[in-house]
């Protein structure tokens, strides 16, 4: 039953492995997991392009947007479609404690 199934995965999901970034199964496709940040983590538990993204946002030295972020990584900015998904990662980054969102919707490194 899908209900039973539910709670299983989201245990799964609130795990994570010290050998590099936890993967697991939802709908049928795997998935990377961002953990979050800890005394125990460092950057190596966290996704490539997670990684790279983090490496921008600290080589900025200041808040940084999006748009930026995404000129760095050879996104085509002029479309706004194509920085909704990279919006998307840093406000997870953001989530799980390893940048932060400013409230005028930049971000920064966390020390």
């Amino acid at each position: 039953m899908i209900a039973e199934r539910i709670p299983l995965r989201l245990a799964e999901q609130d795990r994570v492995e010290a050998d590099g970034p936890m993967k697991a199964q939802v709908a049928g496709r795997a998935v990377l997991l961002v953990p979050h940040r800890g005394d125990s983590l460092d950057e190596t538990a966290l996704p490539g392009d997670y990684r790279r993204i983090l490496s921008i946002v600290r080589a900025a030295g200041g808040p940084v947007q999006v748009r930026a972020v995404g000129e760095e990584l050879g996104l085509e900015v002029e479309v706004r479609g194509k920085l909704e998904p990279l919006r998307a990662k840093l406000v997870k980054l953001a989530d799980r404690g390893w940048l932060h969102k400013r409230p005028d919707g930049k971000f920064t490194a966390r020390l």
